[in-house]
């Protein structure tokens, strides 16, 4: 490429950037004295010129730089003088077209109308409406972007970068600079957590967790080559590459050429003087370079010694109104023939230039001089010059036109050249902008999106706004997108993967999983929805259709290192970079076909590609050339757009007239304009890692492009691909075309061949012969292969995963067939006669053979063999071979049923591989990888050959077809094939493919075989094997279990064996055959921890527990019908005992410390045990004499016994223990054995503990221990093995089974022991539930929770009371009737995250709200008749609450902070309040009052009362709070109770938010809590527990239920809970829907929605409500409705009371008479009477007060109680007494506002309702009712004593009214006295009175 250094001859000084003048690149140059300095070339080079060139009118700098802002008087009378010297048609001016350039003739133009969908802009222009405020400068003066708008309000998610944009939360501090001003990582913690990797991940040096698999792969998986560090015993590298340190494998090349090529420069370290290969260039520096790059313009050296001494070869290329002098100098045209030398050789002037001698007749005056255009007189010479927009020809007179569109950058898109100037159109999609030049994109803004290797982002080039698309990525490298299906597509390095999502983050999915190794590029066609990609390890490129279907690979020969991709649907083409040892850029059809290099020279790293559709150009960026170019699409006209600033672009995408590119080292995003490298930008830097980019616009995937495949994918059976004229019709890899049109639908013969982590093919069916990934998942170290084409099944082993695997021969239908018991399955055989698969396993050192299907499988050969490696097998005359290369290598033979086996091969074999039988010669061939040859010898071992014995570097496996022998080579990393006779005729096909392993020949005609077998399986009940004649053939048993007599059939299962739990399977070892093979249990379920395992003999069940599943189970011994019976209330079950004798279930759990029984099918739960256990492990049971046994291993280990009803409980030894684990009981010598862990032994001792003795030690750490006959078994968790001893003795120890890691427990079970006489056979011991075993009898229980009847036999049906609580998943019960305290899961179905519940206790349902599925939901206590009452409108439904009177349902909604109600079915639901709520939680009701209570925690926190139906809404507590959480009422003592989860509190008060009391100070984060008779319950979530306290005192605190995840709601059920009635309880009140019941009448109210049924306000005679037919008809505790017209008498008035006068009428009556009715006279004498009775008690009050006036006691001093209230004034309760009691200290509550003096003067005192009690002995009752039942004291009425308590205020505190409403408990009467003398207040218990009185006070309860 020919740079400006030659373009501007000699004269010209080309001087190098140093000051001056700014370069694109941010450097300056400067000339010398008398010189002009011309504008900075895009190459980044600087022209100087005389400096009187200067505006001379001539284009001296090739710019025009030395001609811009001259005014020169050159232009002619019809034109236009610009105010930089540039002549224009007067026409031009004002037209709208910045044809000056500087936009000087269109000022001051009169002002243009704009159009009505036009903005006008500031310099005259109009542009469209919708480009205002886009971002863009379309006027070009930027008045289109002058917009004000508001800073955007980021949302809860986001945080708010300092300069206003918004970025995704968990982005802050999270050590990438996401805001542009950084403010994100600004003032972070430094400490970082540590992330702690687990066994299998390898940590990266920033702390990011990969597999630990892609450790030393050669690829970047962390992003920092971390992973590739320290790989000493790895070599990523290809063959002619260079490791850097760290783990980059670059060119060798390019080691020590004086290039940081590496990343950690170590490619440039230790370096002598450069030896450069014939093929270089030495710079002076030493480096070295390509020969091809001297003299080509380019200072490649850096120290320009490679332009030195260069020979010039052409003329440079002057600008169209330059001369080029003969010295190859460019100068002004009009310097031409002016009588002066310009150019040094003179060619300028006479006689070059047939220059006339100067006349005096020639004259501009006289026929223009002879000019065309302008004329000028120079030195008395006649000059011609042309208007702008042509040339003067070589005659100097006349004038050509310019054609503008041959050169780039005149026009955005499309030109058309005029005469004497030019036109710019756009394509479709395109908009021309106001300059008439460029050219804007219609529709949305564009969106750059780009790959950050842990995540995807899309930022907005033309402001600030930074998204978050996907996150928690490995390594995202190259991405794409399909508009129109609104899709993105990525591949991951890591995990070689390609994926895609929807646009906005979701649905992300796998598209391509195997067969990939590096997919740095991809492509989308969005016209033939095809995906393409390029892959730089498999060095292909593949196509498939959009979701990885019918993938092809596309090209394949002649690839290195191919990186970028980029398509032209609409063209029909494909272009990709290729950056290996001869980096190019190539195109090709997209069907492969046409392929053609467009670029080969000058590039290095080609990286990044793009197409600029509109302008019909390719933009690619080289990292090693630090350029950005751009060439015609076929590769011409190529030029250097930016080559300064770019120190390693990665990514380049176009967008109108901008490049966008990612930059590695300076982690950015950038733009330029893309003609000319200029008006440089950085749009994002500090970024991650950013890979890929793209531009997300629908004009980047242009729609105008033709479909060529149509609509019916153009006829082809699968592939359609599109060329360059048409399409072509394409198959699958591997597939041949049938015809034009269609593919086969199989394959017929392939070459199958492992690679470790995949396994491939090669068809024989096409001419290719490409290899194509099977599409297999988890592939992880495939070693052995083997097919059978019947089936069309391909089997392949994994010796990292242990397993046997088999898949259709197209991915299809995988299946891991066997994965227990394998170690190292190394050799695989399949034997297509009788259906069976044979294999080794060289790390158990055994032959087993099963059934296709894995079944059956049975050991055949497990004595004398070390390290078998490969099997063959030979139906055809009944025999398997087999290598074994352990301390003798050999080769062996067998029978198919392991009968007459011998050794054939014993000599001259080191590491004998591959083995093959020839069917057809009768040969054996095997491959020797120590010996280096491929051999063959008849199937008896004789005539031994070297077949091959040269170039065998290490040969692995091998196989034969036809005349063919194949076999794969681990050190040449190739597959080779030769003539399987001669060794000749070697060919290579398939090379550089690392970890090759074995190698089969897949086809359709194998030799059939006759055999006994295939008729009726060879009358074999199970296995039918192969022999070799004269027998034919054997019948087999699966492991374990023997063949009976007839040699035919086998035993129906094991009847002596061993059985263990290996966490996540159960295996079995039979002891009835002569080896110890474990065989797994086949449950059809999953397990993850399994610890405790039990065994019914009798039933033919094992039972397990799992810890992490946390429930038990059980299955037949065969796997068969498993199911959970356990699955609730269990965290660590440790132990599990089987009682077969009584047929119950024992379990220990360590984590909730209980020993628990419950039926064999889990029914009939009870926890025996809880009290004083510390980690109970082992259990161990013994019916006949009705003890069990268990081990405890927590602070203070020790052995304990108690009878198997959990009574009589005794330790039996508690010292020099330590971990007891295993614990069994030797019946037949009355002995206990257990196994120590920590003390390493095994120990016995009598049944009651003495005779202690040590049985076997040292035992590493025993586990599991069992005993059978005369031995005891045991697991130990360091040897990972299965040990055995004598019982007795301890001696004759033998490991049983090895290499089992994950031992847990262990029983040892003989099916033919009698199981034993059962205590409780007959009629279940008389037992209504349970029967259990104790010393001499049995003892009747109850489940859990539940009492036992008075017959001591019958229990219960359900606990009477007791707590319900929520914890997310489950919904739980803890019986209040008995004292263990244990929770019951109940069971309902289907809870995902329960917040919030309560009970009906009419229905008896729960009801609870589930905000992951944002519903409410009811369930019946047992699971059954769970129904959906509201699912829709709801957001975080956080509080619940019925009214069991009226019916109704009540809940809050956090998320739209509303409170609504319903009926009890979900139906006629309405929005109560929804106003200046802001996060309202708890809520309760109080339909007796018929008052609703709730919380609100929002900013300004509260609890706050309300009517019923949402009116007389009033604050009661609006300070000092923080977090109220849990909210409930003690119905009987007047008061609210809550929960401050931000305070860390429990607190009360009354009814009106008065009398406010801390009950507890110190609680750590209470969520909800309750009340039952003198306890309040909560629950906690620091703790996880469940707690009570006294609600008196606020002591006797007490934990019932502890270690409970997700602790949520709690509630009482009992049935002094939800009692009483209102109106609304009968007949709905006689409403039509709603019934609302008040403090003192009632309300009909309508739903918000219609529901079909006429709604009223009004009651009516026959309640429709009750005719709707719901749940709320016909309730039986409810009182029929009267006959006469509803009452006006207080809410809970009885008819006793209304008879001795007690009742108030109600004041304000809501609801009319019923018509047609008059007043009763009834109604009159009630009034009467009402009113008289009211005089006389107000009378009695005056008088009582009046004498409470002159009570003064001389020792009486202030008490004063402020209580927080929402009015001005404070409100004060004064209590006078000489000494401040002790309860003081528990019940003051300060205002902070409020002092001792601040109440006024005003006294009310109330008498009513209040009894003060001044002993300090006794209670003091806040405003409650003392009933006959709370000690028998009082009955129907309240006491009075002579102290006074008065309650100060303004007259808007509480009064008598309001006071008395509260108190109505029951009626009030006359205050009567109480003797309150010491005598009988011993002899009576004390009143429930609320506060007590404690000498001491409790911190928990000051405040």
């Amino acid at each position: 490429m020919q740079r400006l250094t030659l373009l501007f001859g000699f004269l010209v000084a080309t001087v190098p950037l140093t000051q001056g003048v700014t370069g694109s690149g941010g450097s300056e140059c400067s000339c010398g004295r008398n010189h002009f300095t011309c504008a900075v070339s895009a190459f980044g080079e600087c022209t100087c010129i005389p400096a009187q060139w200067q505006c001379d009118g001539d284009n001296d700098c090739g710019d025009h730089s030395d001609e811009d802002g001259c005014m020169l008087p050159t232009c002619s009378p019809l034109e236009f003088h610009c105010d930089n010297g540039k002549c224009i048609r007067r026409s031009w001016v004002c037209d709208g077209d910045n044809d000056c350039g500087d936009d000087s003739d269109e000022q001051d133009c009169p002002p243009r109308e704009c159009e009505e969908d036009e903005f006008h802009c500031q310099n005259g222009y109009c542009i469209r409406s919708l480009w205002h405020c886009d971002g863009d400068n379309d006027c070009g003066d930027n008045s289109d972007e002058q917009c004000v708008t508001d800073m955007r309000k980021c949302s809860d998610k986001e945080f708010r970068c300092n300069d206003g944009s918004c970025i995704a939360e968990h982005w802050y501090c999270d050590g990438d600079t996401d805001c542009k001003d950084g403010s994100d990582e600004e003032g972070c913690p430094a400490d970082v957590p540590v992330t702690n990797c687990s066994v299998e991940e390898f940590q990266c040096a920033y702390g990011r967790c990969i597999l630990d698999i892609y450790h030393c792969d050669g690829d970047d998986d962390c992003g920092d080559w971390s992973d590739e560090s320290d790989c000493a015993s790895h070599h990523p590298c290809r063959l002619g590459e260079f490791l850097c340190n760290s783990g980059l494998c670059i060119n060798a090349g390019w080691r020590c050429d004086g290039d940081f090529d590496c990343d950690d420069q170590s490619d440039e370290k230790n370096c002598t003087a450069s030896q450069c290969t014939t093929d270089q260039f030495r710079c002076k520096s030493g480096r070295c370079i390509r020969l091809s790059w001297q003299c080509d313009g380019e200072d490649d050296c850096s120290d320009n010694s490679d332009e030195e001494d260069c020979e010039k070869t052409e003329l440079p290329h002057c600008a169209p109104d330059q001369f080029t002098c003969g010295t190859g100098r460019c100068i002004g045209q009009r310097k031409v023939c002016n009588g002066a030398k310009d150019c040094q050789d003179g060619s300028d002037e006479i006689p070059h230039q047939n220059c006339r001698e100067p006349s005096e007749e020639e004259s501009c005056n006289v026929d223009n001089g002879g000019c065309a255009h302008k004329c000028q007189q120079v030195r008395g010479i006649v000059q011609c010059t042309c208007h702008t927009g042509y040339r003067l020809m070589e005659n100097g007179k006349l004038c050509q036109d310019i054609n503008e569109c041959a050169e780039d950058g005149y026009c955005s898109q499309g030109c058309t050249n005029l005469e004497g100037g030019f036109q710019c159109w756009c394509v479709q999609g395109y908009e021309l902008r106001p300059d008439k030049r460029g050219c804007k994109a219609l529709g949305p803004e564009p969106v750059l999106l780009f790959a950050n290797r842990i995540d995807i982002r899309q930022v907005l080039p033309r402001r600030s706004e930074y998204t978050l698309l996907l996150n928690n990525l490995e390594n995202a490298i190259a991405l794409d997108f399909h508009h129109d299906k609104e899709l993105v597509f990525w591949s991951d390095v890591t995990l070689d993967r390609i994926m895609k999502a929807n646009l906005n983050g979701s649905n992300v999915e796998e598209v391509v999983s195997t067969g990939l190794e590096s997919p740095g590029g991809l492509a989308i066609d969005w016209i033939h929805n095809k995906l393409y990609w390029t892959d730089s390890g498999t060095s292909r490129i593949e196509v498939s259709n959009l979701d990885g279907t019918q993938r092809k690979v596309l090209l394949w020969q002649n690839l290195e290192k191919p990186r970028a991709i980029a398509l032209h649907p609409m063209e029909g083409t494909i272009y990709w970079t290729d950056w290996g040892n001869t980096p190019r850029i190539e195109y090709a059809a997209m069907d492969g076909s046409n392929r053609k290099i467009i670029a080969d020279t000058h590039l290095f790293w080609p990286n990044g590609l793009t197409i600029d559709y509109a302008g019909q150009k390719m933009y690619w960026v080289d990292a090693k050339h630090h350029v950005i170019e751009r060439a015609d699409l076929d590769g011409q006209n190529r030029r250097a757009v930016i080559s300064q600033g770019l120190p390693h672009p990665f990514a380049i995408t176009v967008f109108e007239d901008s490049l966008y590119w990612t930059d590695w080292h300076t982690k950015s995003i950038n733009s330029a304009n893309k003609f000319t490298g200029k008006n440089q930008e950085i749009i994002r830097n500090k970024l991650h890692f950013p890979m890929d980019i793209h531009t997300l616009h629908p004009q980047r995937q242009p729609a105008a492009g033709r479909n060529r495949c149509g609509t019916n994918n153009g006829g082809c059976s699968h592939l359609c691909l599109p060329s360059t004229a048409n399409y072509t019709c394409a198959c699958p890899t591997g597939f041949k075309k049938v015809d034009d049109y269609n593919c086969a639908g199989s394959l017929d013969k392939f070459l199958l061949f492992a690679r470790r982590t995949d396994i491939r093919r090669i068809s024989f069916d096409t001419e290719d012969k490409s290899d194509d990934v099977i599409p297999l998942a988890d592939v992880r170290s495939a070693v052995a292969l083997d097919w059978d084409a019947k089936g069309e099944y391909i089997y392949w082993t994994d010796v990292t995963t242990d397993s046997i695997n088999r898949a259709k021969w197209d991915g299809t239908k995988q299946e891991a067939i066997a994965v227990t018991s394998l170690e190292s399955p190394a050799g695989l055989a399949v034997d297509w006669v009788t259906n069976k698969l044979y294999w080794t396993d060289a790390g158990t050192d055994r032959i087993e053979a099963s059934n296709l299907d894995g079944s059956m499988r049975t050991v055949l050969i497990w004595e004398n063999l070390d390290r078998p490696r490969d099997i063959v097998v030979d139906p055809i005359g009944g025999y398997m071979y087999w290598t074994d290369w352990g301390a003798n290598p050999k080769i062996e033979r067998a029978g198919l049923d392991a009968s007459e086996r011998t050794v054939i091969i014993s000599s001259n074999l080191t590491w004998p591989n591959g083995l093959a039988v020839d069917y057809e010669t009768e040969r054996l061939y095997w491959a020797d990888a120590g010996m280096k040859t491929i051999e063959y010898a008849n199937l008896n071992g004789t005539h031994r050959r070297v077949l091959i014995g040269s170039q065998l570097p290490h040969p692995f496996g091998l196989t034969l077809h036809e005349d063919k022998i194949y076999w794969t080579d681990w050190q040449s990393k190739s597959i080779q094939s030769a003539d399987k006779n001669s060794g000749l005729g070697r060919m290579m096909l398939r090379e550089n493919l690392e970890n090759l392993m074995d190698i089969h020949m897949f086809h359709r005609h194998r030799t059939p075989v006759a055999s006994m077998c295939k008729i009726d399986n060879g009358g074999c009940s199970h296995l039918c094997l192969l022999a070799p004649l004269p027998k034919a053939y054997h019948c087999g048993c699966p492991t374990g279990i023997n063949l009976l007599a007839d040699g035919k059939t086998c035993a129906p299962g094991m009847t002596s064996f061993l059985i263990f739990a290996r966490r996540t399977d159960i295996r079995m070892v039979s002891l009835d055959i002569p080896y110890f093979a474990d065989v797994v249990v086949p449950v059809n379920g999953s397990m993850k921890n399994t610890i405790a395992i039990g065994v019914d003999p009798k039933e033919g069940k094992v039972y397990w527990s799992d810890s992490t599943l946390n429930k038990i189970s059980r299955a037949d011994l065969n796997g068969s019908q498993q199911e959970d019976i356990v699955t609730t209330g269990l965290m660590t079950t440790d132990g599990l005992a089987v009682d077969i004798t009584g047929r119950k279930i024992y379990w220990t759990d360590t984590g909730t410390n209980r020993i628990e029984v419950a039926n064999l099918d889990g029914t009939m739960r009870k926890v025996l045990i809880w009290q004083n256990l510390d980690s109970p492990r082992a259990i161990a049971l013994h019916h006949d004499k009705g003890f069990m046994y268990w081990t405890d291993w927590g602070e203070h280990a020790k052995l304990e016994r108690a009878a198997m009803d959990g009574s009589d409980r005794v330790v039996l030894i508690n010292s020099n223990l330590g971990w007891p684990n295993g614990l069994v009981i030797d019946k037949e010598g009355s002995r206990l054995l257990w196994a120590d862990a920590h003390t390493e032994r095994i120990e016995a001792a009598d049944l009651n503990g003495v005779n202690r003795r040590t049985l076997v030690t040292p035992v590493q750490h025993p586990y599991g221990l069992t005993l059978l006959d005369s031995h005891i078994y045991w697991t130990d968790w360091q040897t990972r093995s299965i040990q055995r001893a004598d019982k007795n003795t301890g001696n004759d120890i033998i490991t049983v089974r090895g290499n089992l890691p994950g031992l847990m427990d262990i029983q040892a079970i003989d099916r033919a022991r009698p199981v034993g006489f059962n205590k409780c056979s007959v009629r279940n011991g008389g037992c209504s539930h349970l029967c259990l075993p104790r010393p001499g009898g049995i003892t009747c229980a109850c489940p859990t929770g539940i009492q036992m009847k008075n017959d001591g036999r019958t229990c219960d049906n359900a606990p009477e009371t007791y707590l319900l609580f929520s914890s997310r998943g489950s919904i739980r019960r803890i019986s209040l009737d008995t004292t263990d305290y244990t929770d019951v899961h109940v069971p309902v179905p289907e809870l995902h995250n329960v917040i919030s519940l309560d009970y009906d206790s009419v229905e008896m349902k729960v009801y609870y709200t589930d905000v992951f599925l944002d519903v409410i939901r009811s369930a019946n206590l047992n699971g059954s008749g769970m129904m959906t009452v509201i699912g829709q409108g709801l957001k975080t439904t956080d509080g619940l609450a019925i009214d069991w009177v009226a019916r109704n349902l009540y809940w809050t909604d956090t998320g739209r902070n509303t409170i609504e109600v319903s009926w009890l079915d979900g139906s006629c639901r309405k929005v109560l309040i929804n106003n200046s709520l802001d996060e309202p939680r708890a809520i309760a009701v109080f339909p007796r009052k018929g008052y609703l209570f709730w919380t609100d925690w929002g900013n300004l926190a509260k609890i706050e009362r309300a009517q019923l139906d949402g009116t007389d809404r009033k604050v009661l507590i609006n300070t000092d709070l923080g977090w109220p959480n849990g909210l409930t009422l003690d119905y009987d003592s007047r008061r609210i109770y809550w929960v401050d989860a931000h305070l860390d509190r429990i607190e009360s008060c009354d009814l009106n938010g008065k009398l406010r009391q801390v009950l507890v100070g110190q609680v750590i984060h209470p969520f909800a809590l309750t009340q039952h008779d003198r306890w309040i319950y909560w629950t906690d979530w620091q703790t996880k527990s469940v707690q009570r306290v006294d609600k008196y005192t606020g002591r006797n605190k007490e934990t019932i239920l502890a270690n409970v995840e997700g602790l949520m709601d709690i509630i009482v059920v009992s049935p002094q809970r939800q009692t009483g009635t209102n109106s609304c309880g009968v007949n709905n009140g006689g409403c039509t829907h709603l019934c609302f019941a008040r403090a003192t009448d009632f309300v009909c109210d309508c739903p918000d929605e219609p529901d079909g049924r006429l709604c009223s306000v009004e009651t009516t005679r026959s309640s429709e409500k009750a005719d709707a037919g719901d749940s709320r008809r016909n309730f039986d505790f409810f009182p029929a409705k009267p006959t006469d017209p509803v009452e006006n008498t207080s809410e809970n008035c009885s008819q006793k009371d209304a008879s001795q006068g007690l009742c108030e009428e109600s004041v304000n009556q809501v609801l009319p008479a019923i018509n047609g009715e008059g007043l009763h006279i009834s109604y009159i004498i009630g009034a009467v009477l009402s009113i008289l009775a009211i005089l006389i008690l107000i009378a009695a009050v005056i008088i009582y007060r009046h004498k409470k006036s002159k009570f003064n006691d001389p020792v009486v001093s202030n008490l004063t109680y402020s209580n927080p209230s929402y009015r001005t004034s404070t409100q004060e309760v004064k209590i006078e007494t000489v000494q401040k009691p002790a309860i003081y200290n528990q019940l003051r509550y300060k205002k902070e506002t409020a002092s001792d003096n601040s109440y006024s003067k005003g006294k009310i005192k109330i008498v009513e309702g209040i009894c003060l009690l001044s002993n300090d002995d006794m209670y003091w009752d806040d405003l409650k009712q003392i009933k006959t039942t709370r000690g028998g004291i009082l009955r129907d009425h309240v006491c009075m004593k002579a102290e006074t308590l008065s309650i100060q205020g303004s007259t808007d505190s509480l009064g008598d009214t309001e006071t008395e409403q509260l108190l109505q408990d029951e009626p009030l009467s006359e205050c009567s006295s109480v003797n309150t003398s010491s005598q009988e207040r011993s002899g009576l218990p004390l009143p429930d009175t609320g506060w007590k009185h404690n000498r001491k006070p409790s911190t928990e309860s000051e405040v």
